[in-house]
């Protein structure tokens, strides 16, 4: 059976102000790179690339430098091609 509706990517909402120095992919295996793009709260449209990482053991992803964020704010986690 198919669902009626996948996003192959992973969206953060936070309701309170947070500096997020790593998050958690569930099912991503290490290595996969990973961008992360701030989100239009409204629209859901990508604002601008935030910083980037690498998944790790037990799909963590470390990012290069910590995420703020505010009250309200949204990111997207995208998936990229793991390194060979």
């Amino acid at each position: 059976m198919l669902p009626l509706y996948h996003d192959p990517h992973y969206t953060f909402r936070f309701d309170d102000d947070r500096i997020i120095p790593r998050f958690h992919l569930e099912g991503v295996r290490a290595g996969w790179r990973v961008d992360v793009f701030r989100l239009d709260t409204a629209t859901g449209e990508r604002l601008g690339l935030l910083t980037t990482g690498v998944a790790g053991d037990d799909g963590w992803v470390d990012v290069r430098e910590p995420i703020i964020v505010r009250a309200g704010d949204a990111f997207v986690a995208v998936l990229k091609e793991a390194d060979a």
